[in-house]
């Protein structure tokens, strides 16, 4: 499956979904999620599909939402923390392993692909972090999964604070799962989606549906709420004048 903005490519049961706008460091459109959001379906409806891994086309993984695209249209930046908070539930509730291939650039969104994915896969120079409330966002959307993911204490310390951090320092915060030499990171994630074809799918999907029912990751009035958390906020007087000062530099 092949558009613009996103693919997906399937070979001996492991499915490559990638984000297609090097140009833009893979930042987020509405109309790449949108295009990322039917790859999921793709997935989800395929039951030869054993192994998720996603990635991004080029030297970014994804450099988070394209605020300069919708910084002067509130309702749309809106739109796109919506369809965000859909496609990362969908990508959670997948009955297969998903593996995020990190490379260059894990930010805001990006991040949050990373973190809602079962497992995570980087190197020491990548930039991941939550930059969203130096911005004078709100990192909501994203809350949810990155305390499912390293608990609701260092997710606070780490979303009230902002910036980013190395990618060395993401794995050990519990951001990634592996970190591997740049060279090496197809060959690692790689490696990890052939373990997993290995393991039995009834097994597989039982065990992430039990996990997502343990762990909260069903509960869509939450993850509403978080949407429309973060598109409030965005649409406010201090994210539009501060949005508006960092792209007038």
């Amino acid at each position: 499956m092949q558009s613009e903005l996103a693919s997906l490519s399937v070979a001996d049961g492991i499915a490559t979904l990638s984000l297609q706008r090097p140009e833009a460091r893979n930042a987020l459109s509405l109309e790449l999620i949108r295009a990322m959001g039917e790859c999921v379906r793709r997935v989800a409806s395929d039951d030869s599909i054993r192994v998720l891994i996603v990635t991004g086309e080029g030297k970014v993984f994804c450099a988070g939402m394209d605020l300069r695209a919708v910084a002067s249209d509130p309702v749309a930046m809106g739109e796109m923390l919506r369809e965000l908070s859909r496609v990362t539930r969908a990508l959670r509730r997948l009955p297969i392993p998903t593996i995020a291939r990190v490379q260059g650039a894990a930010v805001g969104g990006g991040c949050g692909i990373m973190v809602v994915c079962d497992f995570a896969v980087t190197h020491p120079e990548a930039k991941v972090g939550y930059p969203e409330v130096d911005l004078g966002v709100c990192p909501a959307v994203v809350a949810p999964w990155l305390i499912r993911k390293i608990g609701a204490g260092r997710a606070r310390a780490m979303l009230l604070a902002g910036g980013t951090m190395s990618g060395t320092e993401g794995f050990e915060a519990g951001l990634a799962t592996h970190l591997c030499a740049s060279e090496l990171l197809e060959t690692t994630a790689a490696q990890l989606a052939k373990r997993l074809v290995a393991g039995g799918p009834k097994a597989l999907a039982a065990t992430k549906e039990w996990l997502n029912a343990l762990d909260g990751s069903n509960e869509d009035a939450v993850l509403d709420r978080a949407a429309e958390i973060s598109a409030t906020i965005i649409a406010g007087e201090e994210a539009q004048s501060r949005l508006k000062a960092l792209f007038a530099r």
